[in-house]
């Protein structure tokens, strides 16, 4: 995560045209622990429930703080989720795998 801004997508088959792609976008702020965690949780997330769907680009607020401005980020990390609309934002390291699944809406609230 050392560039200002880093995208990774999915690296399995191209979603459908048809198929639900998710934008996802990490706000950070250098590479604290939290940040670090949250960059791997939102990994790990995405691989187990997201496969080939889904894209990450990391903003790093140290180098690019007037790119908070855009989705009004008040605190750090915050992931916002800019497709399927509409937008979500979690604050957080992204720990707790349920809560960040029902938040993205990738499962229902039990």
């Amino acid at each position: 995560m050392t560039a200002k801004t880093r995208k990774m997508t999915s690296k399995n088959s191209p979603a459908e045209p048809d198929e639900e792609r998710w934008q996802l976008r990490l706000y950070v702020a250098g590479q604290t622990p939290k940040s670090i965690a949250a960059f791997a949780n939102l990994k790990k997330i995405c691989h187990e429930h997201l496969e080939g769907k889904y894209s990450i680009e990391v903003i790093d607020l140290m180098k690019n703080p007037q790119l908070a401005q855009g989705d009004q980020i008040l605190a750090l990390p915050t992931l916002v989720r800019k497709l399927p609309e509409p937008m979500k934002k979690i604050i957080g390291d992204l720990s707790d795998t349920e809560r960040v699944l029902v938040g993205l809406d990738i499962k229902p609230l039990a």
